[in-house]
């Protein structure tokens, strides 16, 4: 799967070294409300493209699925700070 990269010079790797840290350090920023969203742009990094349709669970395992999300936060981040905005407010 990752055989062009055995094919890439140098600086080609370094080019794509960068632009992969650059997208990671996109996401690794997100905050508040983007931390749950869909992130197309950090996939399309990758060199494989897929013609796959996301599959997208019922609204009530969803939001279940969220819950759980930010109780894990809540273990691993346990100092991060909270903030009262809705989704969508500036």
């Amino acid at each position: 799967m990752d055989k062009d990269v055995e094919l890439m010079s140098k600086a080609q790797l370094i080019a794509e070294v960068k632009k992969l840290r650059a997208g990671i350090r996109e996401h690794r920023d997100c905050s508040e409300h983007d931390l749950c969203w869909y992130h197309p742009d950090l996939w399309s990094l990758l060199p494989e493209k897929t013609n796959q349709a996301i599959q997208v669970p019922n609204w009530p395992q969803f939001m279940r699925g969220c819950i759980q999300y930010r109780l894990s936060l809540d273990k691993q981040l346990p100092e991060a700070v909270r903030v009262p905005k809705e989704f969508g407010e500036k």
